[in-house]
């Protein structure tokens, strides 16, 4: 573990679905697709989540994100418990995360340069950066991997 500091906290993360009736009209029952995950990721660590398909990679992304209410469990970023945090309230702090998908040509256009990929997320979470200051941080990033 890092002596850097904490950027996200995921504790007993559940997501749970409700799917139709049991037999005989008995009851919703339960698709636990996230069922008690944890982990913690330090500044300056990656987090690869790997898994089979329908293991519930996305949906732990999405429920982190919020864009899928969690069934139980917190969030925590930077410190702050953002599991019970309105929509409005989530909207600057979810200019600081993004999800990055397992799949390059679902998530790559093709017809785009690497660089303009690259930038893509800096143009919407930070819009006020010039131009050049934008395309000197790509390059720092591109240098770095």
């Amino acid at each position: 573990m890092s002596d850097a500091p904490t950027v996200l906290q995921i504790s007993e993360l559940r997501k749970w679905f409700s799917i139709g009736s049991g037999i005989f009209g008995g009851g919703k029952r339960a698709l636990k697709a996230v069922d008690g995950v944890s982990f913690s990721i330090a500044r300056g660590e990656i987090l690869g989540l790997v898994g089979e398909s329908g293991s519930g990679k996305t949906t732990v992304g999405r429920t982190i994100l919020r864009l899928a209410e969690p069934t139980g469990g917190s969030i925590r970023f930077h410190g702050q418990d953002i599991t019970g945090l309105s929509r409005r309230a989530l909207r600057p702090i979810r200019r600081k995360m993004q999800l990055v998908f397992q799949d390059p040509f679902a998530s790559l256009n093709p017809r785009m340069t690497v660089g303009r990929i690259v930038s893509a997320p800096l143009i919407i979470h930070e819009p006020t950066t010039s131009r050049a200051d934008r395309a000197a941080r790509v390059g720092e990033m591109l240098q770095t991997v």
